[in-house]
């Protein structure tokens, strides 16, 4: 049981939290590609199931879902970044960075040529491709599970660069009419938002979202050290292990519906604790609601600064995320 001054700031932080992220993601659908005026997309909206209107097929079959896939990959990827930061005291610390994106993106790539077009078969690929890249991470870290912060990092940024090698690999292996859609799917992207996909990373994500509130006290001792987490009980391996193996999955499931979306993780857990402070039991919901809201947001700039049709929400996200990465890397180092 929650005590109750917790109970209350959960709530206080929550709710603002949790009404903004409404806020954007009704705003994303009245924001598109095609230009329909605020009253039909409000008719089209109230009088659901009543009409066939091409508005209404716009609203619910495409913006619709795309929101709500912007929602959970943003709650997703922020969140492992929160748990990738927790576990190496580092908030440079995120999936992409440090290369479980990377992996899962080469994972998916490799089923696609090898004829897995289910969206299950592709997120068994994703998965194996972020263990295979968070096993030689470690290896190249470590040799262990006891992480060293400063050594994972740069491991992190090798294997990345790796699995960027072996994407191009993968491309020039691809037929010419699956390059354009690689691409574009490899730079971040939600316009093929389905239904199907939805439902999915929804499964996979309340469950993991679950796993990682209840290890949110071992992560603040985590956030003290090692060693000092272990001498008050904690058992170091196996939480990082657990910790490790629910954020990939997480991932995965969100590279595979969403391509590389880069720096979300970064973004949204770095403000959210110089906000909120360190405590995970806060932090946790906060960035399942804030990194909803920022992805949902990044999306509707990616729809809306062409001039012309769209670009990848990863665009965005990596225009806003690499100068911050940049920003704390020179922090760091002062």
């Amino acid at each position: 049981m929650q005590s109750a001054p917790l109970l209350k700031r959960i709530i206080f932080v929550s709710a603002p939290l949790a009404l903004v992220l409404l806020l954007a993601a009704v705003t994303g659908l009245f924001v598109g590609t095609t230009d329909q005026s605020i009253a039909k997309v409000l008719s089209a909206i109230i009088s659901r199931g009543c009409s066939n209107s091409t508005v209404s097929e716009i609203v619910w079959s495409i913006r619709l879902p795309r929101v709500v896939l912007a929602m959970l990959a943003g709650a997703a990827l922020s969140l492992g970044g929160l748990v990738f930061q927790a576990l190496l005291r580092n908030p440079l610390a995120e999936p992409y960075i440090l290369g479980i994106s990377g992996g899962s993106a080469v994972g998916a790539l490799s089923g696609i040529l090898l004829g897995f077009s289910q969206l299950w078969g592709l997120a068994f690929f994703s998965f194996g491709g972020s263990l295979a890249a968070l096993l030689l991470i470690l290896a190249i870290a470590s040799g262990g599970m006891i992480l060293r912060k400063d050594s994972l990092i740069l491991a992190g940024v090798m294997v990345n660069a790796f699995c960027g090698a072996i994407i191009i690999f993968l491309i020039s292996l691809s037929s010419n009419t699956q390059v354009f859609n690689i691409l574009f799917w490899l730079m971040g992207d939600l316009s093929m938002a389905s239904t199907t996909q939805v439902i999915i990373l929804a499964a996979l994500l309340i469950p993991c979202s679950i796993v990682i509130y209840s290890f949110a006290k071992p992560m603040n001792l985590l956030m003290m050290g090692e060693e000092l987490a272990g001498n008050m009980g904690l058992n170091v391996r196996t939480t990082s292990l657990i910790l490790l193996l629910v954020t990939s999955l997480m991932v995965s499931a969100t590279v595979c519906c969403t391509g590389l979306l880069g720096f979300v993780g970064l973004v949204m857990p770095h403000l959210l604790r110089l906000l909120l402070g360190p405590d995970h039991r806060v932090l946790v919901p906060a960035c399942i609601l804030g990194g909803g809201t920022y992805l949902v947001l990044c999306d509707m700039m990616a729809r809306v600064l062409p001039p012309h049709g769209e670009m990848p929400a990863g665009v965005i996200t990596a225009m806003i995320g690499a100068p911050l990465f940049i920003s704390l890397l020179w922090r760091s180092k002062r």
